[in-house]
């Protein structure tokens, strides 16, 4: 049987200039040529401007597949910013799996570096700011399209071609596609045993938790 598994096409770091107003961003990412080493905070000589929402332990690295820029391109044609990995600011551009096949805790490679999922992305404003558009924000709302934030177990070094593959799934009940439909979707109305079940789950991250409780409270 295959190993599940993702092909890295693209590994981005990015630092943070001027985005709008008085805010700064790093969402404008670019590819790194060659091998990239892998810390606990991600991917060497990426930083975030805001370390309040983004960046630590557990947003260390985004990941945002691949697969939904077809998709992304049907619903923006001719956006520039679709013509090449790094539209939704990710540090890693995959193709193979997405939201609905990534679950909570998988552990996988990625070079000599493991990593863990830890949640999806919850969007913000920065997307529609970035797209200039006022819709994409909740687009990806709507259609889960969120993207993956990992959390590194081990260090290492990784560079695109590598191939990503599933070491370990602790609980395949909960993708991915599924939390952010209970927690930023609106599904927790209609499934309030599950959203109280996420409460307690270390592997996942805290914000997701604290949102967990808000929502069950």
């Amino acid at each position: 049987m295959n190993t599940p598994h993702m092909i890295v096409e693209a590994l981005l770091i990015g630092r943070p200039v001027p985005f709008r107003g008085e805010d700064y961003s790093a969402i404008a990412k670019r590819p790194v040529d060659g091998p990239v080493r892998i810390g606990w905070d991600g991917l060497e000589g990426n930083a975030v401007a805001d370390r309040i929402h983004h960046g630590g332990w557990d947003k260390a690295i985004h990941l945002y597949p691949q697969d939904h820029y077809d998709w992304w391109r049907q619903a923006r044609p001719d956006h520039p910013l679709l013509d090449a990995p790094g539209a939704f600011g990710e540090n890693i551009a995959s193709r193979g799996m997405t939201e609905e096949d990534l679950c909570l805790g998988d552990r996988f490679s990625l070079g000599s570096a493991i990593v863990e999922v830890s949640h999806g992305r919850q969007p913000c404003w920065k997307l529609d700011h970035r797209f200039g558009a006022r819709d994409v924000m909740a687009t990806i709302v709507r259609t889960g399209r969120c993207g993956i934030y990992f959390r590194v177990i081990r260090e290492g070094e990784a560079e695109a071609g590598t191939r990503m593959a599933l070491l370990d799934r602790p609980l395949p009940q909960w993708s991915v596609a599924r939390l952010f439909r209970l927690l930023i979707g609106g599904g927790h109305k209609a499934d309030p045993d599950a959203v109280r079940a996420l409460v307690d789950m270390d592997v996942l991250a805290e914000a997701w938790r604290e949102r967990a409780r808000k929502l069950a409270a």
